[in-house]
């Protein structure tokens, strides 16, 4: 079956739309189409080639859809079901998986940085015929995509693919952050250094988790704007000041009590670790460059034993919490609609990443089959 979808040939170029093969399903796989996929900076990443992958391959992670077909043995969803997939699969069979961190799983590990399926192939092909990449296991960029049934969840009919598509990834990754990660408890203060589609969603689920003082740091004005609708109690335009000074004049000259780093950039991770008060924590959710190092004041780690930690999907287990995430929708305690800035037909997809670069949106979503 063919496909219109997004193919990045060149790191550094624009993103080339082109038909592709989608290979039918073998066994313990699914075909999605998809409904619905998310602007994210992680893709960008890719197509800039600050992590570098193999091309040609088809970006994209966060979306849904709706299952098209199923191989032998799938036994979790059939045709006509719709799903969220899962862009970090894992085998729920490892010490990691079994522990409760599938996202450190070194099943999803391998097929993002090699871009085939389990078995060391691909489901796409070019016009030409040639081999064409999954990113993350799914490709989202894509009108269709196969996948193993392991990379997708089951979620209500009545969930529109718009929200399913944001709590997937942006969501997620920031609600975990806050609650698993960081398990930030009612009356804390918190910083937010970034304030994108990730730096959102910890701005949103720190005030659900009852954070006192939310303080919202980013360069650009619409991104404070987005964050007081979500929650944010102060706000710090680091462009034109010291963040890490304007933070603890906020805070009465301690610094916060949890500080997370949502943008991907050394100098703001020194900078959310920096604005952590003594024996706070400092979770990094931002994805940099590959080459990238941070500058840690090592006594200042022992001395006011700060902590400093990583949290990817949010540290969380997305078979259950995606599924709670679209309840927690539904009690009028996540905000999804404040989200969404704008949608794009895929073919308009260079467009919504150059204003995802330019900073005008929050979250926007690409939209493969139009509406």
């Amino acid at each position: 079956m063919d496909a219109l979808a997004a193919v990045l040939r060149q790191a550094g170029e624009p993103l080339s739309l082109e038909r592709v093969e989608v290979l039918p399903p073998g066994p313990g796989e699914v075909q999605i189409r998809i409904e619905a996929a998310g602007v994210c900076h992680s893709d960008l990443h890719v197509m800039k080639g600050d992590l570098p992958m193999k091309t040609p391959i088809i970006p994209g992670h966060e979306g849904a859809g709706v299952v098209e077909a199923i191989g032998a043995g799938v036994t979790t969803v059939e045709p006509g079901d719709h799903v969220i997939p899962i862009w970090r699969m894992s085998c729920g069979r490892c010490e990691y998986c079994l522990g409760g961190r599938p996202a450190l799983c070194d099943v999803g590990t391998q097929m993002r940085f090699t871009g085939l399926m389990p078995d060391g192939l691909t489901r796409f092909r070019d016009a030409s015929g040639g081999p064409v990449l999954h990113y993350a296991g799914v490709s989202t960029f894509s009108q269709r995509s196969t996948m193993p049934e392991g990379a997708v969840v089951k979620i209500p009919k009545d969930v529109s693919f718009e929200h399913a598509a944001l709590i997937g990834c942006g969501v997620i990754t920031g609600f975990g952050a806050v609650v698993h990660a960081a398990a930030v408890p009612a009356g804390s203060t918190v910083a937010v250094f970034g304030c994108g589609g990730i730096g959102l969603n910890i701005v949103q689920s720190a005030r659900l988790a009852g954070a006192l003082q939310i303080i919202a740091v980013d360069p650009v004005p619409l991104k404070l704007d987005y964050a007081r609708r979500l929650g944010a109690t102060d706000f710090v335009l680091s462009g034109e000041n010291d963040p890490v000074a304007a933070v603890k004049d906020l805070t009465g000259g301690l610094g916060v009590d949890f500080g997370f780093e949502a943008v991907g950039l050394p100098d703001v991770v020194e900078q959310a670790y920096d604005a952590t008060r003594k024996g706070g924590t400092c979770v990094v959710v931002g994805i940099a460059p590959a080459e990238k190092r941070a500058r840690i004041n090592i006594n200042a780690l022992v001395y006011a034993e700060k902590t400093l930690k990583g949290s990817i999907y949010g540290s969380t287990r997305p078979r259950i919490e995606l599924l709670r995430l679209i309840e927690l929708h539904r009690a009028g305690r996540i905000e999804l609609d404040a989200l969404l800035t704008r949608t794009y037909p895929l073919t308009q997809i260079n467009e919504a990443y150059a204003a995802l670069e330019r900073g005008e949106v929050a979250r926007s979503l690409v939209l493969p089959w139009g509406r």
